[in-house]
Order: structure tokens, then C-alpha cells, then sequence
């Protein structure tokens, strides 16, 4: 079965860190691009970071950018979020994406999604 599980959401407080890993079973994620979205309530869901398959390029959005670092171990196939001097602006569901089968290596390419996890940060 294809699927992504992710994992390490929680509560913290402002100015703290999460770190969220996200498992892929059924596929190897070795030639997928990877990525990490996330949705407030009440907000359109927003791309965050993407990485290459080879891990060499990654991508972040203006608002979680020199704060998150993305990475993967593909031998692991699994893919993580740093999360550093979060805010409470950064709550929201996180969900990893993979873009399987897809030529494009961006948010809107992502082609499996996960449960997501939950990230609340408190002021």
C-alpha cells in the first residue's frame, strides 16, 4: 500500500522547536521530489519546503525561510522537517507530499499526501 505517515506534530511554545518526520511505504522515494505543506484553519493549504531526490536542492516558502530545513534519507525512505524559532503564525496541519510519477518538482506536483500532523505553537 502507498502511503505517507507523518510523525513529531505536538505543542510548543513560541520561540521552540518540532522536528517532523514523514515515513513512505509501498515506494521508494529515491526519484520522487519530496515536500512538506501545511493548512491553518480557515486557510488555504501552503507549500513550505521542497526537496530534489538527490537532497542537493531545496526550496522554502518566504515565511519559513532561514527557520525550517528540509532533508531526506532515502535508504530510510523517509523525510524530515527541522522546525526552529517557531511562532504562533506556524500552527497548522503539516502534511508531506510526494510527487510521484510527476516531471514537475514542486508543491503543486505532489501526486500522494499524507494524514498530517498537528504543530499548535502558543504565545
Amino acid at each position: 500500500q502507498v502511503q505517507l505517515v507523518e510523525s513529531g506534530g505536538g505543542s510548543v511554545q513560541a520561540g521552540g522547536s518540532l522536528r517532523l518526520s514523514c515515513l513512505a511505504s509501498g515506494f521508494a522515494i529515491s526519484r520522487t521530489c519530496m515536500s512538506w505543506s501545511r493548512q491553518a484553519p480557515g486557510k488555504e493549504r501552503e507549500g513550505v519546503a521542497v526537496v530534489s531526490p538527490g537532497g542537493t536542492v531545496t526550496t522554502y516558502a518566504g515565511s519559513v525561510k532561514g527557520r525550517f530545513t528540509i532533508s531526506r534519507d532515502n535508504a530510510k525512505n523517509m523525510v524530515y522537517l527541522e522546525m526552529n524559532s517557531l511562532t504562533p503564525e506556524d500552527t497548522a496541519m503539516y502534511y508531506c507530499a510526494a510527487a510521484r510519477g510527476s516531471l514537475g518538482c514542486s508543491y503543486t506536483d505532489a501526486t500522494i499526501w499524507g494524514q498530517g500532523t498537528q504543530v499548535t505553537v502558543s504565545s
